[in-house]
């Protein structure tokens, strides 16, 4: 399984924002079928809370074609958010961009939609910088 160009420095923002990386990839088990997410990871909130738990698929967008890569993004997004749903309910699914990608393709105003019909949550990251930008939930 190949990892995205921009996997290290949103695993180094994740870090940088005191998530603990605990899988890569997070494997994903249900029903006959088996799914690579490239992260799972972890972070204690409060010594009186229990830790909040995560799963992050990352895209570049990088190719030839962003609508493209948005259809299979959106496809795995579904497919894991099925599966997390019975394997590990506990866990929230997160899609990782970058904050260039996020400001060039995500503001379409057809894609906003799209985020908001599905759901989809995203962590934006200055690659650059490997830091954490914005949640958006």
């Amino acid at each position: 399984m190949a990892k995205d160009i921009i996997h290290d420095a949103v695993k180094n923002a994740l870090l940088k924002d005191n998530w603990t990386v605990t899988h890569a990839p997070y494997i994903i088990r249900v029903k006959g079928v088996q799914m690579y997410a490239d992260l799972g990871a972890e972070k204690v909130i409060a010594a009186e809370k229990d830790g909040q738990k995560i799963v992050v698929e990352i895209k570049s967008f990088m190719g030839d074609s962003a609508i493209s890569e948005f259809h299979t993004a959106v496809g795995q997004y579904l497919n894991y958010q099925q599966a997390l749903e019975e394997q590990d309910p506990i866990r929230q699914l997160y899609l990782a961009i970058s904050d260039d990608v996020y400001d060039s393709f995500f503001t379409i105003p057809f894609v906003q939609e799209a985020v908001v019909r599905h759901k989809i949550k995203l962590i934006i990251c200055n690659i650059q910088q490997e830091v954490i930008i914005k949640w958006k939930i």
